[in-house]
């Protein structure tokens, strides 16, 4: 079994999440996906977050009954902090002979060094699949330095530039503009009918 590790606050998931989810199950081989619902990341300290309920009936939404993707409670259910590193070494517990593949973006993969124990995160995983993009340069070089073994882990992934973040869609909720088409239906629906991010 090979699972792949998607974290995130999802807030809200939204159609480039899902794609590049899709993406990396195809590309890396993986039996499936497991969405980590983060309640509180270290690295989003003051900033506002919608409720942890609200974020994880959108995600349920969102997937639907797609047989590749799953959510997961390993963060929901412990109290945070919540570092990679420690969900990885959890979800390895709870899935014995599985090979777990960490799923992050180019700028996460430029930025680990500043990452909680990221010596012991990078031994924790199998492999660690990078969405790499365009406007992210990485100094692989640089990293392999500072954190040894990195590189023989890294597998790239390569995704479609997708211009859709949860930011901007709260952004245009916020001020009226059009964001229906950013979203699956299922979730476009839930949050008209909660009113959330007005």
């Amino acid at each position: 079994m090979r699972l792949g590790l998607f974290g995130g606050t999802f807030d809200p998931p939204h159609l480039g999440h899902l794609i590049l989810a899709a993406e990396c199950l195809h590309q890396s081989d993986l039996d499936g996906v497991l969405w980590i619902l983060t309640p509180n990341p270290p690295h989003k300290q003051g900033q506002t977050i919608s409720p942890l309920e609200n974020r994880l009936a959108m995600l349920q939404a969102a997937l639907g009954d797609d047989p590749g993707f799953s959510i997961s409670r390993v963060e929901m259910d412990r109290p945070g902090p919540h570092y990679a590193v420690e969900t990885v070494r959890l979800l390895a517990k709870h899935y014995p002979n599985t090979e777990l593949i960490y799923l992050m973006g180019g700028d996460s993969l430029r930025d680990l060094p500043t990452w909680h124990e990221p010596q012991q995160f990078i031994a924790a995983c199998d492999e660690i699949g990078v969405m790499h993009r365009p406007d992210v340069e990485i100094n692989l070089s640089e990293l392999e330095v500072t954190l040894p073994g990195l590189l023989k882990k890294v597998r790239f992934v390569e995704t479609p530039l997708i211009e859709i973040s949860a930011q901007d869609i709260r952004h245009r909720i916020r001020a009226g503009l059009p964001y229906r088409y950013y979203l699956p239906d299922s979730v476009y629906q839930w949050i008209r009918n909660h009113d959330i991010y007005r």
